[in-house]
């Protein structure tokens, strides 16, 4: 599991930042990518990175300001024609299906691939037997929605040496027990391949997190998570402004992983007004707080 950022800027494109996307690379979990935010331009994004449009099975809208928006149209067109055949489910807040409609119809877009567009409200929007994503609305200009996806406790391995000492040779039958299944062996044993796994391990949490000012909600949304992804449009000398736009700090956000007790935070929205000079002294705000923080620029990748 890891996290792509596709765009790092905040408003609008600059020369060193493409506005608001992130993939959280699920390929090795279950062949699949999810995406977070899709401002303009995050196609060509992919094409930078390598990633494949096909592959994507969800899309996590946190709110509908362009910069995290405007992309979607062109992306979901454009991967009809990279043999995109699977269904694809869009999260987001009202009235996100009334621009979909509109921006498809007007095009005249068709999809072969079936597109499922959920309107989201707090609470948990998508579970299945691997993953939990629970939604909460944040602190913003427009209703805007973070999202913790957890990742559900792992397996334990099967402890082999175990089932050798018990007289169980390695076989086909290895592998029902590795599911937890019971087997009847030929002295008619009955065997449950329960009690013969190692201790399971926790799955990994992320938090990512829309735009927004400094909430009860975000705490709750990144309690422990493994990381945290978040805002921190201006400088801690910007509070103000930061404020009358609905937007963080660098502090801001260090103090929310602190609060979290977060594993990691990495910022991103970036104002900008900043250049690639300007990255030490941004993180330096945040490391004095929360020392493990890192800063994402467009094409970075970090592993959790």
């Amino acid at each position: 599991m890891e996290l792509v950022f596709l765009g790092t800027g905040s408003g609008f494109p600059s020369r060193e930042r493409n506005v608001a996307a992130c993939v959280l690379n699920l390929t090795k979990e279950r062949n699949s990518l999810w995406l977070f935010d899709c401002g303009e331009g995050t196609q060509h994004q992919f094409l930078r990175a390598g990633l494949k449009l096909n592959k994507i099975e969800k899309i996590f809208i946190s709110h509908l300001h362009g910069d995290h928006l405007f992309g979607l149209p062109g992306l979901l067109s454009t991967r009809s024609f990279k043999g995109g055949a699977e269904p694809v489910t869009i999260y987001g807040p009202r009235p996100l299906l009334t621009f979909l409609r509109a921006a498809l119809e007007v095009s005249g877009t068709y999809l072969p691939y079936p597109l499922n567009v959920e309107e989201i409200q707090e609470g948990v929007i998508f579970e299945d037997d691997q993953f939990t994503v629970t939604a909460r609305p944040l602190s913003h200009r427009l209703e805007s929605f973070g999202f913790r996806v957890a990742e559900k406790e792992k397996p334990g391995s099967l402890d082999a040496d175990r089932l050798k000492a018990a007289g169980i040779p390695p076989g086909p039958l290895f592998q029902k027990l590795k599911q937890g299944e019971a087997v009847t062996l030929g002295d008619g044993r009955i065997i449950n391949g329960r009690d013969f796994l190692r201790p399971g391990s926790p799955g990994k949490v992320a938090a990512i997190l829309g735009d927004t000012m400094p909430c009860a909600a975000e705490v709750r949304l990144a309690e422990e998570a493994d990381v945290v992804v978040r805002e921190a449009t201006y400088e801690a000398a910007l509070a103000g402004r930061a404020r009358e736009h609905g937007h963080s700090t660098t502090v801001q956000a260090a103090l929310l992983a602190r609060a979290a007790r977060a594993k990691k935070l990495i910022i991103t929205h970036i104002s900008s007004r900043y250049e690639a000079g300007d990255t030490g002294r941004l993180l330096g705000e945040c490391r004095e707080i929360f020392p493990e923080t890192e800063m994402a620029a467009d094409l970075d990748v970090f592993p959790i």
